[in-house]
């Protein structure tokens, strides 16, 4: 008998009594996302990790062996589901992620690997997708699109094209192509772009959108013509209403660093847009923010304070995103023939799991494990992927020009915005001393490096950046450095600069900080320079320790080392380094860091 023929007969005989549940739920609040209703006085019965029965009254289905939880009352709430999200920027591992965010009541996760993509290629991404397949809640994979996100401007480790996009679609557990990055490249008809996703219509997939740029006019259009189903870029109410009237999904998105939903959330609550269309992921969550706050709770909690109704907001995170992935018949509903992936909780104004329920088995609860977590072995690869031409010098971080001593020039200067990925093109006048360009503490402008750490070509690429507000001698490093992952090094000091950027090679990769030559907090990640081999608490403690660091240094920006590696992302606007030089991503040209030399 095949296996579907097997549950479903199974399903049908306990919903009839005639074969006794393995768990029943009695006597819950059932948040119906599909009818927008809250039932009171409601039991489920599940078999074979999936629910059999949804009613006033389950006791035909237990029998000696079941498992009976008693709900008193409690809200039964769908697994909550992360619709785009990356685990390597929580510095974790597929599992340790798992055990951070489910205890929060996150029973699913779609995550598209393009981090690792960039640095070790197709293997980097079946390494992911054969981890996320062990796992006790449902993590689904999305093929990585864009590597690198735009050629010509950055240098990957590793390249993707067509025919790899075309081999993944045929693997268990990938759910469609990663957000599509390249935007110009779509609306301008780049081939390669195209073909990607092409290949994952035929697959009968999902194709996830990334549309960073303000203008809505013919390249949005064009964009959206080529098959982009969601964004997650919008930061206005119209980036929201234009996305939904042309048929996407608009993915709201608050994580550690960029909250949006605030900012669009209007579009449903005050213009009245359908909230059927819209999503709630996270984009991304640090190790620290998973173990302190929370993951899709914490973007729960957040959306109803923005205004949302709390079943509205449950049904952007569960119903909603199931749907958009073609999973509504496994997920994403607390319904017969579903995955009995269940959150018991008390308050849904003040969201909180008591007890998570994946795949038919208590996995969490009161915030304990209740089940093993899967044991990966990683190959040796993973781990070897910070490679320096030699050890870097204070002289290496040199700013030089020819100008006068003096004279003051022209500077493009990245500018941050904090909890925006955005940033903006600033042109600041900077002063010559010694031949130099040196960073300027009292107008908050500091020094930025790119290094080469793919490949041991010796590359350094100098720039610019205001907005983290440093203060004395100082310098953070990161290997996590979206999307091309080399290492980053911002400082005030070409001392503490160099400090940092060997300390992140010794350690195999990381984040890094240094003030008056010391480092003063520090987390080691290992495999492929983005995540840490730990526990998720022991990443969380010492990733505490760098955002420490940044105060200690005087900055005040919320998670600013996120905000740190979004400095070499060269496809959203507006200035980026790369390893090739300063990219206006507004325009896409490089232009110098120093005008009028």
């Amino acid at each position: 008998m095949p296996k579907t023929v097997k549950l479903t007969r199974a399903l049908v005989d306990v919903a009839m009594g005639r074969v006794p549940a393995d768990l029943v739920i009695r006597q819950g609040q059932w948040v119906s996302v599909q009818s927008g209703e809250i039932i009171p006085n409601t039991d489920v019965a599940v078999k074979d990790g999936h629910i059999a029965f949804v009613g006033s009254d389950a006791r035909h289905t237990i029998g000696k062996g079941t498992q009976v939880i008693e709900a008193r009352g409690r809200y039964l709430v769908p697994g909550l589901l992360d619709g785009h999200m990356h685990v390597e920027s929580g510095m974790l591992t597929v599992t340790e992620f798992v055990r951070a965010a489910a205890a929060h009541g996150t029973t699913g996760m779609f995550v598209d690997p393009h981090e690792i993509a960039n640095i070790f290629g197709l293997k980097g991404v079946k390494f992911m997708v054969d981890e996320a397949a062990k796992q006790p809640i449902h993590v689904w994979v999305q093929m990585p699109s864009c590597v690198p996100s735009a050629p010509g401007f950055e240098t990957p480790g590793a390249a993707l094209g067509p025919e790899e996009v075309a081999e993944a679609m045929t693997w268990p557990g990938i759910i469609g192509l990663g957000e599509m990055m390249n935007y110009p490249g779509v609306a301008n008809g780049d081939d390669k772009m195209l073909a990607e996703m092409a290949c994952t219509h035929a697959a009968n997939k999902t194709i996830g959108g990334h549309y960073p740029a303000p203008d809505l006019g013919l390249p949005f259009h064009g964009y959206v013509a080529g098959g982009a189903e969601d964004d997650h870029e919008g930061t206005r109410p119209e980036d929201a209403v234009a996305r939904v009237r042309q048929g996407m999904k608009a993915m709201l998105r608050y994580g550690s660093a960029w909250h949006d939903v605030a900012s669009q959330v209007g579009a449903i609550t005050q213009l009245g847009i359908d909230s059927r269309r819209f999503l709630l992921c996270t984009d991304d969550s640090h190790a620290e923010t998973l173990v302190r706050e929370g993951h899709m709770d914490r973007v729960l909690c957040h959306a109803v304070q923005q205004g949302l109704p709390p079943l509205t907001a449950i049904q952007m995170m569960t119903i909603n995103t199931a749907e958009h992935f073609g999973l509504t018949r496994e997920m994403g509903m607390i319904a017969p023939g579903r995955w009995a992936d269940i959150v018991l909780a008390s308050d849904l104004d003040n969201f909180k799991a008591e007890l998570v329920i994946a795949k038919g088995q208590v996995i969490v609860e009161k915030g304990k494990w209740k089940v093993e977590l899967p044991s990966v072995k990683r190959p040796a690869w993973i781990t070897k992927s910070v490679r320096l031409k030699r050890a870097l010098k204070a002289a290496d971080f040199a700013l030089k020009t020819e100008s006068g001593e003096g004279s003051t020039l022209t500077a493009n200067v990245i500018g941050v915005i904090e909890n925006q990925a955005p940033n903006r093109h600033l042109r600041l006048p900077v002063t010559v001393n010694g031949g130099e360009i040196h960073a300027d503490v009292k107008n908050d402008i500091a020094k930025l490096a790119l290094v080469e750490r793919h490949k041991a070509t010796g590359g350094l690429t100098l720039g610019l950046v205001s907005g983290f507000g440093f203060k004395g001698k100082c310098a953070i490093g990161s290997t996590v450095a979206h999307d091309c992952h080399h290492m980053i090094v911002v400082g005030t000091d070409e001392e503490c600069m160099a400090v940092a950027a060997n300390a992140l090679a010794a350690a195999g990769g990381g984040q890094v900080v240094v003030k008056n030559g010391k480092i003063i907090g520090q987390v080691e990640l290992g495999i492929a320079g983005l995540m840490s081999t730990e526990h998720a608490d022991v990443v969380a403690k010492k990733a505490a320790t760098v955002l420490a660091g940044f105060r200690k240094c005087g900055c005040t920006l919320n998670n600013p080392n996120m905000q740190l590696s979004l400095l070499g992302l060269v496809v959203i606007p507006e200035l980026r380094i790369s390893d090739k030089g300063l990219v206006d991503v507004t325009r896409f040209e490089f232009v110098p860091v120093l005008e009028n030399v």
